[in-house]
């Protein structure tokens, strides 16, 4: 199991970005698929964006986000990092990434280890 700690949350006016990383640790880190979900108050966790342990070879994003947000990742560093650009009131929420040994899922039970979160709001 990897442990993560996500951060670069923050207040954010409508239009602007944010950056959040998850940083790792553990040993083979670049075995795993990252994921993303997020949580507003009174919903359930949904899907954000899932990128797979070779990076560019596959991703893959909730409609919701698309085009907007964009995951990357350093093995060296054992970090992935979520690009929010764009961003809408609709994105407040508490973000999470995930980690899993399988191909990319956006399934939550995909995914073994989860950090704390880190929250997001979007003013109008």
């Amino acid at each position: 199991q990897v442990q993560l700690v996500e951060s670069g949350g923050g207040l954010v006016q409508a239009g602007g970005s944010l950056r959040l990383s998850c940083a790792a640790s553990g040993r083979t880190f670049s075995r795993y698929t990252m994921g993303w979900f997020r949580q507003a108050p009174g919903k359930e966790r949904e899907f954000v964006g899932a990128i797979s342990w070779s990076g560019g070879i596959l991703s893959y994003y909730a409609d919701s986000v698309k085009g907007r947000f964009t995951i990357s990742r350093d093995n060296a560093e054992n970090t992935v990092y979520l690009q929010m650009n764009s961003l809408k009131p609709e994105d407040t929420a508490v973000y999470y990434c995930a980690a899993g040994l399988v191909a990319v899922s956006r399934l939550e039970r995909a995914y073994d280890s989860w950090g704390q979160g880190t929250q997001v709001t979007v003013s109008s």
